[in-house]
């Protein structure tokens, strides 16, 4: 059986890359699929504009969310998600490189279940992915 992908929305073409570094480091085997902007996330998700072939039920293990997104951004999404009763409950990690208190608890308020600050080190980063791979991926059996 296939393992289920993470969907990692982000817009920033360098933190996509390191991100698929540092998963490929912190052995997480779980396909990356990379949405750039809030809109195009939701069309994934749902299923719909370029990715309607798409099975709607074939959910993601994890989504890793950027918060400063263009066309809607990371809150918006993030409410879009808890809104539908098929993506509800799918565990969302907000990724930012903003440690402000501000955007931590306005993350949490609009329904992450983490909140990670993208580490400026990539050996640190490597071991945020080993952590989420831990606590999100390994425990779910995805």
């Amino acid at each position: 059986m296939s393992l289920a992908p993470v969907l990692l929305i982000e817009d920033n073409l360098d933190d996509v890359e390191l991100t698929r570094l540092a998963f490929a480091e912190a052995g997480i085997r779980h396909p990356l699929v990379v949405a750039n902007d809030g809109a195009l996330a939701l069309d994934w998700l749902n299923a719909r504009g370029a990715y309607a072939d798409r099975d709607p039920m074939d959910l993601p293990a994890l989504v890793l969310l950027d918060l400063n997104l263009p066309k809607l951004d990371g809150r918006e999404v993030m409410q879009a998600i808890r809104a539908n009763p098929v993506t509800r409950d799918l565990p969302v990690v907000a990724l930012s490189s903003s440690g402000e208190p501000f955007d931590i608890d306005t993350s949490f308020a609009s329904g992450v279940d983490s909140y990670l600050q993208k580490p400026v080190d990539f050996a640190r980063f490597i071991e945020e992915m080993k952590r989420l791979r831990a606590q999100w991926l390994d425990v779910r059996g995805n």
